[in-house]
C-alpha cells in the first residue's frame, strides 16, 4: 500500500475485533513513530506497549471515546475492545513543541498500523493521575496521548462536505460512522 493511499483511506477506529496484534506489529507501528521527524531531533518521546490483560482493559477504563456516538463507539472488554494501546510517554516538564513531535509521531503510527492492516484510535481524553499508577511512571514522566491498536470491526466512511457544513461526525441507520472532512478547495487560500 503506498502511503498517500494509506493517509487518504485510513479512518479512525473505535470498534475492534477480539484478536491479537503480534508483538513484531507493534513494533513495525512503534518503529515509525521512531524515525519521525521531531524538533531538533531531541526524541523526547518514548512509548509503552500495552498488551497484556489485565492491563489492556485496565487501561481501557481509563478513557473516554467518541462522544459524539456513546456508547455505540465505546469499546466494550471482551467484546470490542482493542488489543493493545500504545502510551505516548513524555518528560513531565515537556515543552509544548512535544505536542507536536507526538502528534508526528501518533500519525506516523496510525498510518503504519493500516498499512498492516490494524486500525487505531488517538486518545488524548484520558484519566492521567491513575494511567501514571497504573504504568509505574515516575513523577519525571507523563502519558501525553494513547493509541488504541486492533483489527478494526468497523469501517467508517469519510464523506467530503463543504467548509461551511456540519463536522460532526454521525451514526447512519445502519451503525456506520461517516466522519465528515472539508473540501481541499475550502481549506486552502491558494495565493
Amino acid at each position: 500500500m503506498k502511503a498517500l493511499q494509506a493517509l487518504t483511506e485510513r479512518r479512525t477506529i473505535r470498534l475492534f475485533q477480539q484478536r491479537p496484534v503480534a508483538d513484531a506489529d507493534l513494533a513495525t507501528v512503534i518503529n515509525a513513530a521512531r524515525v519521525t521527524s521531531c524538533a531538533s531531533n531531541l526524541q523526547p518521546l518514548r512509548y509503552i506497549a500495552i498488551r497484556t490483560q489485565p492491563l489492556v482493559d485496565q487501561v481501557l477504563a481509563e478513557t473516554a471515546w467518541a462522544a459524539l456516538v456513546a456508547p455505540k463507539r465505546t469499546p466494550v472488554p471482551g467484546k470490542t475492545a482493542p488489543a493493545a494501546f500504545i502510551a505516548v510517554i513524555a518528560p513531565a516538564d515537556a515543552k509544548p513543541i512535544t505536542y507536536a513531535d507526538a502528534g508526528a509521531a501518533i500519525q506516523s503510527m496510525q498510518t503504519a498500523a493500516w498499512t498492516l492492516g490494524l486500525g487505531c484510535c488517538w486518545i488524548g481524553s484520558l484519566k492521567r493521575e491513575n494511567l501514571q499508577k497504573l504504568l509505574n511512571l515516575t513523577p519525571e514522566k507523563q502519558t501525553l496521548f494513547l493509541l488504541a491498536i486492533g483489527y478494526p470491526a468497523e469501517q467508517p466512511v469519510s464523506e467530503d462536505v463543504a467548509g461551511d457544513a456540519s463536522i460532526a461526525y454521525y451514526l447512519d441507520d445502519a451503525n456506520r460512522l461517516h466522519v465528515p472532512k472539508i473540501r481541499l478547495e475550502d481549506l486552502v487560500d491558494w495565493r
